[in-house]
């Protein structure tokens, strides 16, 4: 029997718990939980939802699927929790879930996991200074070197894109940095590390069989030879020219101000855009709600929603789980591709 994709339920204080609830309610799950039992219960009754918890161990077999009914592999809060008002106390709770969900996946008692959101912050003041996200920690989880953020619409995440202006895949050669930083951290052999998982992971887990990738420049007008900056001359240029000879498909560095068009797009199987704020925007104004997070170059899959804790919403019942639905569906879709 096939291990069960994991879901860690997040930052209590947040819309996580309730996501994984609405569509326990919704549906039946053939996925299991991990969290705190009593605080989804809690939260089950404040929304109104009438779901039944059935707390089972790593190793265990999940019963016959069926709506109202949630798996759950249980992890103790470390402090109370109250919608809506995050708690530094339970920043290690939120660590411990990806611990279990990781170890899981390495030791195949879980076939891939899914994250729902966390609150960085919460997780700092909890005494993890160096805490950047979730797609650094389970790098350094896994030991490996490089791992690469990509987000794609729910329209482009098997196969080749068909439509640009309803699907996007867009990738990260940098992270969680603040913009000052960014520059420094775009160096020419984290670049090539980046480009190669990317192109392998769209095709081993997408079907793309000759990935090709646009590349955004870094500055503006993608440097304008040199007149608004140098890395792409120095750097970005010489990474793309040295894999081009080895016969990938890579188009830049090209200016990101209008690369994120439909005739520029037209036939691209995604995007690497050198910081957060370059790519993301655009992608999540093409289908925010609608859009998966994938970590490319783990050992295993890891998906994510596309969205944040929404502590403004936690508890009203009135989030959207849809994010959340495209994550575990991508992942159950890559489970299968391996």
């Amino acid at each position: 029997m096939q291990a069960p994709l994991v879901i860690t339920t997040g930052e209590p204080a947040g819309i996580g718990p309730e996501l994984v609830l609405m569509l326990a309610a919704r549906q039946a799950v053939d996925w299991v939980a991990i969290g705190d039992p009593q605080m989804l219960r809690d939260r089950a009754r404040q929304i109104g939802l009438a779901v039944e918890l059935l707390e089972l161990s790593p190793g265990d077999p999940l019963p016959e699927p069926c709506s109202g009914r949630l798996p759950v592999w249980p992890v103790a809060l470390h402090a109370e929790c109250w919608p809506g008002r995050v708690n530094a106390a339970n920043g290690a709770y939120v660590l411990e879930l990806l611990d279990l969900a990781v170890a899981a996946c390495l030791d195949g008692h879980a076939s891939a996991m899914v994250t729902a959101p966390l609150h960085k912050g919460v997780i700092r003041e909890a005494g993890n200074d160096h805490f950047i996200g979730h797609t650094e920690y389970l790098r350094d989880a896994c030991g490996v070197d490089e791992v690469v953020m990509m987000l794609a619409t729910d329209s482009a995440l098997h196969g080749q894109v068909e439509n640009q202006r309803q699907a996007l895949r867009v990738a990260l050669a940098t992270t969680h940095l603040p913009l000052k930083d960014v520059a420094a951290a775009i160096e020419a052999c984290s670049l090539e590390r980046v480009l190669r998982i990317l192109a392998a992971d769209l095709q081993r887990w997408f079907a793309v069989t000759a990935p090709r990738i646009a590349v955004c420049g870094l500055n503006p007008h993608a440097g304008e030879d040199g007149h608004l900056g140098r890395e792409e001359i120095e750097i970005i240029t010489p990474v793309l020219e040295r894999l081009r000879s080895e016969g990938m498909e890579l188009e830049g560095p090209l200016p990101a101000d209008t690369l994120f068009t439909p005739r520029h797009l037209e036939g691209v199987d995604a995007v690497l855009a050198m910081y957060h704020d370059q790519g993301l925007p655009v992608l999540k104004y093409a289908g925010f709600g609608r859009a998966a997070n994938i970590t490319l170059g783990l050992p295993l899959i890891r998906t994510s929603v596309d969205h944040g804790t929404a502590l403004d919403l936690a508890g009203s019942g009135q989030a959207d789980p849809s994010s959340l639905g495209v994550a575990i569906a991508l992942a159950a879709d890559m489970v299968g591709s391996r």
